[in-house]
């Protein structure tokens, strides 16, 4: 992923289609239309997965809750939601190995018939599933459920383990991205759109945008221009067309990061029912255990959704129940927070029982074609989607071809290699599983790139290799590119993240040519953006 190429690219040719916006389904959308033979640019305005697509709950699902809410309202869009999502998962695992793969769900149970309800939905839930090699599920008695997750309450029953999938989402996402880029889509982050230019007709001819990294502006040209900037939606239809009504009612969620002793379990849980009338997933992830999520509707679009105090209370408030030992606020290493793009309804609905189902729009005036709506696990249905609406638009009948074609890093993976990779490079074993993981069939060219395989942190996998590598391939152009999206050690632990800065920037600003001023205001900025979301959480 050549970046300078890539906007040359932009400022000098016409395309077919312009994306705009590189989350999971702006990066789907432009692997499928550049796969179908159109040519294709995809700018995002900070980093790919930068916002909702990297603040998921890293799970591939149909949606349990959504099941139990098609049965009890009769609610079949809830159902086609959950049907959508059961047929996609096997297809999101398949396509990058390194990056998805199974995950076993624990549902604690405190009574008989707790566990004979829960095994009838989750043994429907499991027959949507088509094309699945997903294992049924199970009730385990006591003994069983504490074999899987021995941290739970004495106080329980026994429990109902199912499966789903679970996702690295901002390294999927960046997969998607960077294999759109592989098959000639020119792609690139921290572009910001500024305004349109239309015809005498009203109608989008040229993208003005801005290179934030040089501040300078390109137009961009372009037959048709898609809208994939999920919570932000809204703000791209009007720049289009000011005379369309709003659609999005955003809402927000936040996980929370604690110790791997809270499970001390490869499995996961899922908390059937809190007080708030959702349900609450603890997962291993990363080696820590992440918790969450809320659903809460947000209208502040222009400030980042972070956690807060309260919401830490409710969800160590929901654990409790579950978990025999709780730990202490004190105990909690990060968080996020992320925003679901969910499309309003008729009605006065909560957030929580809106549907998660996507929506084509195109506006004839303006001639934008709009993806609202949707989830991670049906992304690659939704670009679908939007791809045939976008060939009838271009008068270009093309078959969507995205459903068996790896992303980059999975085509014939191994996790086994890192073996032949801790041979060959002498490197400890955690860090060759990491780098299998994360790049999959690419990660001997971290090594190749750079001989710099000394750890960044004495706790994690990560390497010095990987800041050069993920610059020069992955387009990292920040520090949080690189922290939060890239390796995920935001995600994971704030204070030893803080901690890390200083050693990463100075690679970083060898190799992206910053000044000592340039390099310096990095560190701060990304330093005080940590110390912020450690004091608005109070767990500083």
């Amino acid at each position: 992923m050549n970046r300078a190429k890539n906007l040359e690219r932009l400022a000098n040719e016409e395309f077919d289609i312009c994306i705009i916006g590189g989350g999971a389904s702006g990066a789907g959308c432009a692997l499928d239309a550049v796969l179908r033979g159109f040519k294709v640019a995809l700018i995002e305005k900070e980093d790919f997965a930068a916002e909702t697509s990297s603040k998921s709950t890293k799970l591939i699902h149909g949606g349990v809750r959504y099941l139990e809410q098609a049965f009890k309202n009769l609610d079949f869009a809830q159902l086609r939601q959950v049907k959508h999502g059961l047929e996609e998962r096997h297809t999101v695992i398949r396509n990058a190995p390194h990056l998805a793969h199974p995950l076993a769900l624990i549902t604690p149970v405190f009574s008989w018939f707790e566990g004979f309800y829960f095994k009838i939905g989750l043994t429907i839930y499991g027959f949507f599933a088509k094309n699945d090699s997903m294992p049924k599920a199970e009730w385990l008695n006591k003994k069983e459920t504490f074999e899987h997750i021995p941290t739970l309450t004495p106080k329980l029953h026994s429990s109902v383990m199912y499966y789903d999938g679970q996702l690295d989402d901002a390294r999927y996402c960046l997969a998607l991205a960077h294999s759109a880029d592989e098959a000639g889509a020119a792609v690139i982050n921290h572009t910001s759109i500024i305004n349109f230019q239309k015809d005498t007709n009203g109608k989008l001819t040229s993208a003005i945008v801005k290179d934030n990294l040089s501040e300078k502006s390109i137009s961009i040209k372009a037959k048709l221009f898609i809208n994939c900037t999920g919570p932000h939606a809204d703000s791209i239809r009007l720049l289009a067309n000011p005379d369309q009504e709003k659609r999005l009612r955003p809402s927000k969620g936040v996980h929370i990061m604690l110790p791997a002793e809270v499970l001390n379990s490869q499995d996961a849980m899922l908390i059937p029912k809190t007080k708030d009338g959702r349900v609450i997933f603890v997962i291993p992830f990363e080696g820590e255990v992440m918790v969450g999520t809320t659903d809460d509707e947000y209208r502040d679009l222009e400030k980042e959704p972070i956690l807060i105090e309260q919401e830490i209370d409710f969800l160590l408030d929901t654990l409790r129940p579950y978990i025999a030992n709780v730990p202490a606020k004190s105990a909690i290493k990060s968080g996020f927070g992320g925003l679901r793009p969910l499309i309003a309804s008729s009605g006065s609905k909560a957030t929580k029982k809106l549907v998660r189902d996507h929506e084509v729009e195109y506006d004839e005036k303006s001639n934008l074609l709009s993806l609202l709506g949707g989830k991670w696990t049906t992304y690659r249905l939704m670009a679908k989607d939007t791809s045939d609406e976008a060939c009838k638009l271009l008068n270009k009948e093309t078959e969507c071809k995205t459903e068996l074609h790896y992303l980059i890093g999975g085509e014939n993976y191994n996790f086994e290699e890192w073996k032949n990779i801790q041979k060959q490079y002498n490197l400890d074993e955690d860090i060759c599983q990491h780098l299998v993981r994360k790049y999959g069939t690419k990660a001997t060219e971290v090594l190749e790139i750079s001989s710099l395989t000394e750890r960044i942190h004495q706790d994690y996998p990560f390497i010095k290799a990987e800041i050069i590598y993920t610059i020069r391939k992955e387009m990292v152009g920040s520090l949080r590119d690189f922290f939060a999206r890239r390796t995920r050690m935001e995600l994971m632990d704030w204070q030893e993240t803080l901690k890390s800065t200083d050693v990463v920037a100075e690679i970083m600003a060898t190799e992206l040519c910053w000044s000592e001023t340039q390099k310096q205001s990095n560190i701060d900025t990304y330093k005080n953006l940590l110390k912020n979301f450690m004091q608005t959480a109070s767990i500083a």
